[in-house]
């Protein structure tokens, strides 16, 4: 796996598989969900940039952030935000929740992300994904959040009748940098990540990609060395990272040891 990245577009290969931290964007606080329910919603830090600052400082490469009022919306509600935090840190960030239009994607790529992540117009508008996998080479993941195996929409508000990987081979071939796979019934509660369903998606599609949704502890980090999983770009963590459930100077050492 790789991506493109900076003005510049310098092309960097993945050596390891890569922890991102999560940043979940509501009313401009950084906050954690439960099930993807939104009254759900602890609040961790006020201060988004500053937490982007930390995840920095702690050693991280990448971060994951998700507007959420925005994948609600299907529109950015959080923006300020995230140019605070694309302010605050030198690491490479994704960013996904509202984005629906050609437009938008180059107005935040030109911004400084290195990618965009697309969800619900993956499902509602495929053709869309793909022009901006051309115009817009190795910068576009696509978000697939799977509730009982099938993919939820509208900030997971809805659900399709669309499998999972049927949704994925969708895009095969299209130049779709990564495939962020949420299992929503894990999401923010510590169940750890769905293995088989993830690597199950991996094998049956080229495109990295990256586990979202449970992640734990350190069992679930070392499952992340293991053979089966080496094909997956990465995992996202959030809950367990704020409760200290994982230190991250230890789960980076594990990983890299991986390499």
């Amino acid at each position: 796996p790789g991506a493109w990245v900076g003005p510049d577009r310098e092309f960097f290969e993945v050596e390891a598989v890569i922890l991102f931290p999560a940043i979940d964007l509501k009313d401009g606080q950084c906050v954690r969900l439960k099930l993807g329910e939104m009254h759900t919603a602890t609040v961790y830090n006020e201060n988004p940039a500053a937490q982007a600052k930390a995840f920095e400082d702690q050693g991280f490469e990448w971060l994951h952030v998700v507007d959420l009022n925005g994948a609600f919306e299907g529109q950015s509600v959080n923006g300020a935000a995230v140019e605070a935090i694309l302010k605050a840190t030198n690491n490479l960030v994704q960013l996904g929740g509202g984005i629906r239009t050609l437009a938008h994607i180059e107005s935040w790529l030109n911004k400084g992300l290195a990618r965009v992540i697309l969800g619900t117009i993956a499902v509602r508008d495929p053709e869309l994904v793909k022009e901006a996998c051309r115009l817009f080479p190795g910068k576009v993941a696509v978000g697939i959040d799977a509730k009982g195996g099938y993919v939820a929409v509208e900030g997971w508000a809805e659900a399709s009748t669309l499998g999972v990987v049927e949704l994925a081979q969708k895009f095969e071939g299209a130049g779709v940098a990564a495939i962020i796979y949420t299992d929503i019934d894990r999401d923010g509660v510590l169940a750890g990540i769905d293995w088989p369903s993830t690597i199950a998606l991996a094998d049956a599609v080229s495109i990295p990609v990256i586990a979202s949704g449970g992640l734990a502890s350190m069992d679930d980090i070392r499952r992340m060395t293991m053979p089966d999983a080496a094909k997956l770009e990465g995992a996202i963590s959030g809950r367990a990272l704020y409760d200290g459930r994982i230190d991250p100077a230890e789960a980076l050492a594990v990983l890299k040891g991986a390499q």
